[in-house]
């Protein structure tokens, strides 16, 4: 600009006035712009040393110059200096108060106006939409006699924004009816308040108006077209306007972008996003949050490394997206990283990002620093606090996530399935039906999740009244059986005892998932019913396309083991990964070990164990052990002990079994060395666990535990029923 300046300042105005003149507009519109004081009044200088500032078309130049600096004293002497009224000088002051925010000012230089023009009518009437002083703006729009297609779309656009689509969309009937033909900004607005409302019947006959009036070709037409085609889902009709644009902008790209996104087309648009010939930061944001939602983080990360480093600035949606998917990822030095540039740009601020930050911290284990963010945050929403209760439930700090539950100045249904879900998660069954009982008083009606949650306690402590409370409530609030709730009532029957309610739930449920048949199949073979489980199998494959799973296919080798058919869980475990393309894992490997072991099949068994592809779980070597005490395989069981000792330092398991075994036998110095053996490596055998449900409420007792408040008492009923006994 200097540069520039000087090239000016050397050149003789007296050669070419007229472009003189215009260099010397074209520099005060760029100091203008760029907020260049100094320059813009060193070219004033000039010019009112070259005596040609009196010239109108400069004159207004530095009138718009000094009004953008705000420099009052100037812009007032260059207005004097008109010597009278001048419309284009008032249009100026008007629109420079608009700026200012003083519309009252604004008004009044309006009102007091001889004539006016359709640009004054039309600033005004945007001004006041701007400051949403919709109904003054209306007003002023329904008495301006200059109503051309400006302010028409002025008032539409205006609407719009202020959330009255539908208002906009009359309006535009309106102008129709007026005969004034709209533009390419009419047509936009038009597109966006038809999305608002959701009508598409009308926005196809704005389509059909676009390509009568010739404006189809319009680039910034054919994008709002576009995102009106996705919003339809007509995806194929988006591409169509795509293909058939001669131009396209960042805008156009996006936005095709945006369809294949939206169409869960990951690989198509990735496609898109590298033959883009420019990208802006919603494209960048779009294709990254597309990555992070299809679970593809690492490549989700990358992506946003190299926005960065091309000098893209993330918006703050973007910078959420990726801190999140840094938190899936559990990578906490990029996350601190990020944490730092959050504070360096000033935003961390933002309750969102503030959020996503607590959440970045709590899922890489961090709760403090997670705390410390969550405490800086000004105005919490609901969000931030779910977010830092979610954090204490995921890392087992209950009674912190407790405590800051019982402090949220408001609830949602995030944050009682959060509390519940944490309970449970944690096998605090007794708090789980506590909170749940609360929420219910509370007036806050569950969501599914919650009740999931709910059952999944229930099934754990086995407690059928309460499960059967609940599946009352569950078609008291009409979710009936969901494929979620189904597959958790169907679980909770099973595991409580109630097989026969947990097929009804089963058979009734219009749509099932892996999950589904997983916990049927499971509930079937763990009930004694394993040849019911191997048919339900079996219809699964015929008459659904649901693919087995891991679990499944473990359900089916325990009903194999539990009934006996060795053969076929043998057959099974063949076709694991050639038919059914699942990998054995260690537990399907214990599973037919321990179905080996039952049938007396011992050498088998420990042959299967030695040529596993990785080390044997302990549940395995305990199955074969047990299977060496009831065939009286001494010399097998010792291999395994030791293999076990071995494998599980701490796990006693394997050396009472192995006891349990040279006492059947008889040999009781063995029973002895062993137990000196648990001794020294610290190992005691843990006690047996029962529990009894009395007024809704789980009780639960450990071997010899006088932990209950009530023990005593507890010891006294149990003498006295034991003499009773004795005396039948």
């Amino acid at each position: 600009m200097k540069t520039a300046l000087k090239a000016l300042f050397s050149t003789n105005p007296t050669l070419n006035f007229n472009s003189y003149c215009k260099r010397c507009g074209s520099l005060l519109k760029n100091f203008s712009d760029k907020g260049l004081v100094t320059e813009g009044t060193a070219l004033h200088c000039h010019l009112l040393k070259q005596g040609i500032f009196s010239e109108k078309f400069v004159a207004i130049k530095l009138l718009i110059m000094y009004l953008d600096f705000r420099q009052l004293a100037e812009a007032n002497q260059i207005v004097k200096e008109f010597n009278g009224f001048n419309l284009v000088v008032q249009n100026c002051l008007i629109n420079a108060n608009i700026q200012w925010g003083s519309l009252s000012e604004a008004r009044k230089l309006f009102e007091e106006m001889p004539e006016r023009n359709e640009v004054t009518w039309t600033m005004l009437i945007s001004g006041l939409m701007k400051y949403g002083r919709v109904q003054e703006s209306m007003w002023y729009f329904e008495m301006n006699p200059f109503k051309n297609v400006v302010s028409w779309t002025a008032g539409i656009s205006g609407l719009l924004k202020h959330g009255l689509s539908f208002h906009g969309l009359k309006l535009f009937i309106r102008l129709l009816e007026s005969g004034v033909k709209p533009n390419q900004v009419t047509f936009t607005a038009v597109i966006s308040a038809c999305i608002e409302t959701g009508d598409f019947e009308l926005g196809m006959s704005v389509l059909g108006l676009i390509v009568k009036t010739g404006f189809e070709a319009n680039v910034s037409v054919c994008n709002s077209l576009i995102t009106f085609c996705l919003r339809m889902r007509e995806f194929d009709m988006a591409r169509r306007v795509f293909n058939r644009m001669d131009t396209r902008d960042v805008v156009s790209w996006t936005a095709i972008l945006d369809i294949y996104v939206e169409m869960g087309n990951l690989g198509e648009a990735r496609r898109i996003f590298d033959e883009m010939p420019e990208r802006n930061e919603i494209s960048w944001s779009a294709i990254i949050a597309r990555y992070s939602q299809s679970g593809d983080h690492l490549e989700a990360s990358k992506l946003f490394r190299r926005m960065v480093q091309e000098g893209f600035k993330p918006t703050i949606s973007c910078f959420s997206r990726i801190l999140s998917t840094l938190a899936s990822l559990e990578n906490l030095r990029a996350g601190r990283n990020i944490h730092a540039h959050i504070k360096k740009i000033g935003i961390q601020g933002d309750v969102f990002i503030s959020s996503s930050l607590v959440d970045l911290y709590c899922k890489c284990r961090d709760t403090e620093n997670g705390r410390l963010v969550f405490n800086s945050i000004e105005n919490k929403n609901v969000v931030s606090w779910n977010s830092m209760l979610g954090g204490y439930c995921m890392n087992g700090q209950m009674d912190e996530a407790k405590y800051l539950f019982d402090n949220m100045p408001t609830r949602n249904n995030v944050s009682w399935g959060a509390i519940i879900g944490g309970y449970v998660e944690h096998k605090q069954y007794d708090k789980v039906f506590e909170v749940f009982n609360v929420m219910l008083l509370s007036g806050e009606s569950p969501t599914k999740q919650t009740f999931s949650s709910v059952l999944s306690a229930c099934a754990s402590v086995a407690s059928l009244e309460k499960g059967r409370d609940i599946h009352g409530k569950i078609l008291k609030q009409g979710f009936h059986y969901d494929v979620y709730l189904g597959t958790a009532l169907t679980d909770m029957y099973a595991k409580s005892g109630d097989i026969e309610s947990s097929k009804q739930v089963f058979d009734r449920m219009p749509e099932r998932n892996e999950f589904s048949w997983t916990v049927m199949i499971q509930g079937l073979a763990e009930s004694g019913l394993a040849k019911e489980s191997l048919s339900l199998f079996g219809e699964m494959e015929r008459s659904s396309s649901v693919a087995p799973n891991e679990l499944m296919l473990l359900a089916v080798l325990f009903a194999c083991s539990h009934c006996g058919l060795v053969d076929k869980g043998l057959e099974f475990f063949g076709e694991m990964e050639s038919v059914y393309g699942v990998r054995p894992k260690g537990r399907h490997y214990t599973c037919v070990v321990d179905m080996l072991s039952r049938s007396g099949r011992l050498y088998e068994a420990e042959e299967l164990i030695n040529s596993m592809p990785f080390q044997p779980e302990a549940n395995a070597l305990a199955a074969l052990l047990s299977g060496c005490k009831t065939y009286k395989n001494e010399e097998i069981a010792e291999r395994t002990a030791r293999k076990l000792g071995e494998l599980a330092e701490r796990n006693s398991a394997g050396f009472v079994l192995l006891s349990n075994i040279y006492a059947s036998a008889g040999r009781w110095v063995d029973v002895s060395n062993v137990r000196k053996l648990m001794r020294e490596k610290g190992l005691k055998k843990s006690g047996g666990c029962s529990w009894v449900e009395v007024r809704n409420h789980a009780y639960s007792f450990y071997s010899e535990d006088g932990t209950h408040s009530k023990s005593a008492e507890i010891y006294d009923i149990l003498e006295l029923l034991q003499s009773e006994m004795m005396a039948l």
